[in-house]
């Protein structure tokens, strides 16, 4: 029998382009997204579901049917541009619920079957945006600053695990429709037509887990500022992020 993997947020973008690796891979796929499928991969399984939710995550899990899931590539996630300030309440909370109650949950459930049998690798999404106070993205990058620091802890708390692989893929910004889902296209970064190409960003991230990396930055320009970012004091680099992310700082 193939093996078996699920991909979310995988209608587009880099989850999209995870699923068509994994196919060429030849595992059997589910795929999730809260966004319409508009291309289909090999003869995967598509289910439309709100994964900030556990209900959500639960009706993912009974969509696998009881196999057991060999590969997770746990991709689902939001922004949010603007203030702060001026944002509605309930649309930032989706951001939370997706980026961190969403994630936190499926890992829980689909961790521990791989820990037992010491064999499955996953792979989440998420972002160099962690180490980055966002101005005019604050919560989306507040989001991923958990997930990258929970994955890091949950590879220590599973190390003895040698057989299971969790890897932290850690995009910048990629040419996808993250930027106008998060309402940021009269903004100077999601005007910026040199995004890196989705298909790079999920490549780089496949190929990290496949050799049993703990976490890959995805392209040379977003390895500088990973970097730069650990010795930059948070008010620079605030600052910088405000210059990319503040509305109305679009090209003309």
């Amino acid at each position: 029998m193939a093996k078996f993997a699920i991909v979310t947020g995988a209608s587009a973008g880099i989850g999209a382009e995870l699923a068509k690796l994994a196919a060429a891979e030849g595992y059997d796929l589910l795929l999730a997204a809260d966004t319409p499928f508009t291309e289909s991969v090999g003869n995967a399984q598509t289910l439309d579901v709100d994964l900030s939710t556990f209900e959500g995550v639960d009706r993912l899990l009974e969509a696998a049917g009881g196999r057991q899931i060999d590969l997770l590539c746990a991709n689902a996630g939001h922004g949010l541009g603007r203030a702060f300030l001026d944002q509605d309440p309930a649309e930032w909370k989706h951001v939370v619920d997706t980026n961190i109650v969403g994630t936190a949950y499926l890992l829980q459930k689909v961790l521990p079957h791989m820990v037992a049998r010491n064999d499955g690798k996953v792979l989440v999404t998420g972002s160099i945006a962690g180490y980055i106070p966002g101005a005019f993205q604050a919560v989306y990058n507040g989001t991923k600053a958990f997930v990258d620091s929970f994955v890091a802890a949950l590879q220590n708390e599973i190390k003895e695990a040698d057989g299971v692989t969790l890897t932290n893929l850690m995009p910048g910004p990629t040419d996808t429709d993250f930027f106008e889902r998060g309402d940021m296209m009269d903004t100077s970064v999601g005007t910026d037509p040199k995004k890196e190409d989705p298909a790079d960003t999920a490549k780089n991230g496949w190929d990290a887990l496949m050799s049993g990396k703990a976490s890959v930055v995805s392209g040379l320009k977003n390895k500088i500022q990973s970097a730069v970012a650990n010795v930059t004091p948070n008010a620079v680099l605030a600052e910088q992020h405000r210059k990319m992310a503040e509305p109305g700082t679009a090209d003309n």
